[in-house]
């Protein structure tokens, strides 16, 4: 069975698995750059199931991000009826690809 965390990054919740790539809202950081995360609500390993009061202390992932990207583009419109207001515009969101280096967990 494979381990994975519940981690909370930039406001929202995701399930890391180890070893995977995927994407998130833009991350300051540069690339190539490893990082450390600490706010791990949950954590199954083997079957085994470790529950955050919020977070877990023992338990951190490394991450490392591998590209900066933009996404699709967004239209956003705007319109008042009767009043001849209509504005038209849009934006493309930007992303960071990462991948879940490991799982460290600190021993007691």
């Amino acid at each position: 069975m494979n381990s994975y965390a519940i981690v909370n990054i930039k406001g929202i919740q995701y399930k890391l698995f180890e070893k995977q790539s995927i994407y998130l809202p833009h991350l300051f950081h540069e690339i190539g750059k490893k990082i450390l995360l600490d706010k791990i609500y949950l954590f199954v390993d083997q079957g085994i199931v470790q529950i955050g009061n919020p977070y877990l202390k023992s338990i951190h992932v490394k991450i490392e991000i591998l590209e900066h990207l933009k996404g699709k583009k967004m239209i956003i419109f705007k319109k008042k009826r009767r009043k001849g207001y209509k504005v038209k515009k849009g934006f493309r969101p930007l992303y960071s690809k990462i991948q879940v280096v490991s799982f460290l967990k600190k021993i007691k």
